[in-house]
């Protein structure tokens, strides 16, 4: 199995915080948040991982170079100066992709069964799957509907009353998706997403577990709690 992290973002949320560090570099107990991330992967059963970057890109790659002091394999697609939106991450880094893979966004953290959720793709001859969470709007705006095992709409910005799923951070794309992005123009995931939907190519994979993310300071504040929490529970707290 392979993943692409999406991990170019210039993180202004964050600001001034992200002012001279990518936010995949932020630290907790000792450790980048990339790191975190990468072991989880690694647990998962996904040591192939592809890194979409861009903003002080160059400090992702001093820091873990190769991947293999983790355990893992990261190839490096780098966008420049001008980054290309999430979906343009993508279709810079075809050349590195597997016939189906994994993406993640570079600011979440979450809890998965990655071999269930590949296998139920499987079983299925559609273009990609979104795992969601059944979310009722507490950890964030929630902003798809499901039906029939198939995501029937997925809005960001307007919500709807029947909207009570999120999305979980992770889908899985055929690499047959990458015809629909224009090359070297800025496109989105979410006009990526709304396509397959309209075709009804999206399957919906729906997860119990809830997630972190530190896009946000009120986000990064609760993974530090939970990090922390983890640390004092192993007895290994980082000085």
């Amino acid at each position: 199995m392979q993943i692409a992290i999406l991990a170019g973002g210039l993180a202004t949320r964050l600001q001034p915080l992200t002012g001279k560090i990518p936010k995949s570099m932020i630290m907790f107990e000792g450790k980048p948040f990339l790191q975190h991330q990468l072991e989880f992967l690694k647990e998962g059963g996904i040591m192939d991982i592809v890194l979409c970057v861009g903003y002080l890109s160059e400090q992702i790659e001093t820091y873990f170079g190769d991947g293999k002091r983790l355990g893992v394999d990261i190839k490096y697609s780098k966008e420049g100066k001008r980054l290309l939106g999430t979906a343009g991450a993508l279709k810079n880094a075809e050349g590195l992709l597997e016939k189906e893979f994994f993406v993640m966004y570079g600011d979440s953290y979450l809890f998965l069964n990655f071999k269930e959720v590949f296998g139920h793709f499987q079983k299925f001859n559609k273009s990609a799957l979104m795992v969601v969470y059944k979310n009722y709007d507490k950890y964030d705006k929630s902003n798809v509907v499901i039906e029939e095992g198939m995501v029937k709409k997925y809005d960001k910005k307007y919500k709807t009353k029947n909207m009570i799923y999120i999305d979980y951070g992770v889908t899985i794309l055929s690499k047959r998706v990458l015809d629909r992005i224009p090359k070297g123009l800025v496109y989105s995931l979410e006009s990526l997403f709304t396509s397959l939907i309209k075709q009804k190519e999206m399957l919906a994979f729906e997860t119990k577990e809830r997630f972190y993310e530190i896009g946000s300071y009120s986000g990064l504040e609760e993974f530090k709690k939970y990090v922390l929490y983890l640390s004092r529970k192993e007895g290994k707290m980082v000085k």
